[in-house]
């Protein structure tokens, strides 16, 4: 069970020293610690920050597929290629790959709720320039900018550690995490909704209402915990992963276009090998390395990161196979020709069983271990996906299977955190999990790159239009229930915890 997070000095708190608990606590930094009035926050207070967090959560994960949808609408409206606009979602997937552990490594240095505001006000820009623009490079610029805010949710992770109280500590990070797959998962319905009754640009000004509020709310309310990192950034280090995220990501993206045997995919790939190699070596001999590799090479930190990649090549399968899936002609031997709304809504149930099963998570990790939830989470994942493979004939069925994986998402989303917080190093907890969330987004990357190849691998033809034959979603339907077997495998591998865990995950009140 998961390692300890300090006395944040809110009601409630169980104070965890290392000597009583016999280790270093990850993330620990003033286990006395109040707000700078001298007085405990209230319990409302606590709870403010834990829904606005939740919230500037939920509000960065929404674009990650909000435009999925309307992308075809676009290239309509903006005279482009569905190429072009494809880097409306690229731009957002190698930004924000980036940013989560920099983000994070600057939180751990200057403050979490700085640079979680930070994040947001970039967020706010990245909206406003798509909200105002009909010109895709501007767009693809405008996205670019917005999926830096991703970071918001490893360091809303962090903050909530630091900030609740033990007793609602275990539960406020396991929300907070579940908000990754809960955004993307109402990203589409959204977008559904808003593509057949209005202009695309009302979806930037949804986003730009969220950000604001949400950013007021955290500036007025939310306390800063004391800085726990020490050190500085590393601006080499820093360049260094950029470039070598970039050349690992750009081709998983670009794989269905430029193709697997194109010389400029093969090359990226060889160039993120050498790179990231490059990197881990140079990192070892840093006094204060953007991410500590050796840390992060334990094995509680590396096997929670490789399940947490295969649970996240999972999730954005369900993204992936639902929508397009139930919008498809019954022609072609599967689908219901919906409209795009109707495929969005199916994702609804999803999204609503990540959230509701977040709390749940927390309980079974108290009383489990978080990698048995994680494990569990995989597990169910896995059994929502063998009911796509094989209840495709009614539309409820299709909603069931995928509400299924999305209460295995949310189970297993949530426990993350907790593995992250027994095991980051102190000082390190926000880059810690920047680095997860990275690993989450590498996993949804390989997905659409290997998604995107299988669908066009077999496919049917309708009045001139190619669709992706049953078997090939069935294909997809299989790799994607393997890769989630496989993280839970890999999950029941971790070491188990300390007694600190203990005390975090099941605090005396």
């Amino acid at each position: 069970m998961p390692d300890a997070v300090p006395d944040s000095g809110l009601p409630g708190t169980v104070p965890i020293t290392q000597a009583a608990a016999g280790v270093e606590i990850a993330g620990a930094a003033d286990p006395g610690w109040t707000d700078p009035a001298g007085a405990e926050p209230p319990a409302a207070k606590a709870t403010a920050t834990l829904v606005l967090v939740a919230a500037a959560g939920l509000t960065v994960s929404l674009p990650m597929s909000l435009l999925v949808p309307v992308l075809p609408q676009l290239a309509l409206k903006m005279h482009t290629s569905a190429t072009s606009t494809e880097w409306l979602l690229t731009a957002t997937l190698l930004t924000g790959a980036v940013a989560v552990p920099v983000f994070g490594r600057l939180a751990d240095l200057y403050g979490k709720k700085r640079v979680l505001a930070a994040a947001l006000v970039i967020y706010l820009a990245g909206s406003l320039i798509c909200a105002f623009t009909d010109d895709i490079a501007v767009m693809i610029a405008g996205r670019a900018v917005v999926g830096l805010s991703v970071a918001a949710i490893p360091i809303g992770i962090s903050l909530v550690g630091s900030v609740l109280p033990a007793s609602r500590a275990g539960q406020g990070i396991a929300l907070v995490s579940a908000m990754l797959g809960v955004g993307g998962a109402l990203g589409l319905p959204v977008a559904g909704v808003i593509a057949q009754h209005a202009d695309y640009h009302v979806l930037f000004w949804i986003c730009i209402a969220g950000g604001a509020i949400t950013l007021g709310g955290i500036v007025a309310l939310v306390p800063e915990p004391p800085v726990s990192g020490h050190g500085k950034l590393d601006p080499p280090g820093t360049l260094l992963l950029a470039v070598a995220l970039t050349s690992l990501l750009l081709p998983l993206a670009q794989a269905s276009v430029w193709g697997w045997g194109n010389l400029k995919t093969a090359g990226l790939l060889a160039a993120s090998a050498v790179l990231l190699v490059t990197f881990v070596l140079v990192e070892r001999r840093r006094a204060s390395p953007v991410i500590d590799v050796v840390a992060n090479a334990r094995p509680a930190l590396l096997l929670t990161n490789l399940a947490s990649a295969a649970v996240g090549f999972a999730l954005f399968a369900v993204l992936l196979g639902t929508a397009n899936f139930v919008e498809t002609p019954a022609a072609a031997g599967y689908g219901f020709g919906s409209s795009i709304m109707v495929g969005g809504l199916c994702l609804v149930p999803s999204g609503l069983f990540m959230l509701l099963l977040s709390p749940v998570s927390a309980q079974l990790s108290a009383r489990f271990g978080p990698r048995v939830t994680l494990a569990l989470g995989a597990a169910v994942v896995a059994t929502g996906f063998l009911a796509r493979f094989f209840l495709v004939a009614h539309l409820w069925e299709v909603v069931a299977g995928t509400a299924i994986t999305g209460a295995g998402t949310g189970l297993a989303y949530s426990a993350m955190p907790s593995l992250i917080l027994r095991a980051a190093p102190p000082g390190e907890l926000a880059a810690a999990n920047g680095l997860n969330s990275l690993a989450r987004m590498t996993g949804s990357s390989l997905a659409s790159a290997l998604g995107g190849t299988v669908l066009t691998s077999q496919t049917v033809t309708l009045a001139g239009y190619a669709f992706p034959s049953l078997a090939a979603y069935r294909m997809l339907f299989a790799i994607c229930a393997a890769a989630a077997l496989a993280g839970a495998a890999t999950a029941l591998t971790i070491p188990s915890s300390s007694a600190a865990a203990d005390a975090f995950l099941n605090p005396a009140d």
